[in-house]
């Protein structure tokens, strides 16, 4: 078979796919944020009122929590089934 034949077949097989499949290069930036939001948190370092505290994050940067040490941080976003991530 030769690779015009291939890259065909492969074309029609693509256009017979159902509606819920996306090709990621169609993504809006919005779209593109959204991204893990709900599967993945972080821990940043933040100082409050003078006081260093780990800030919880959701993955698109939204604040979600504080706590008063990473350990504390951690457990929270596991125990929302989140998988965590620590930044600097």
């Amino acid at each position: 078979m030769s690779d015009q034949t291939a890259n065909d077949k492969t074309k029609l097989i693509a256009t017979k796919e159902d509606d819920n499949n996306v090709d990621i290069r169609d993504l809006t930036e919005g779209q593109l944020k959204a991204l893990g939001v709900s599967q993945m948190a972080y821990v940043k370092i933040v100082i409050i009122n003078g006081e260093e505290v780990f800030a919880i994050h959701a993955a698109d940067g939204t604040p979600m929590a504080v706590a008063d040490n990473a350990k504390t941080a951690f457990a929270a976003i596991v125990q929302h089934e989140m998988m965590p991530s620590f930044v600097n």
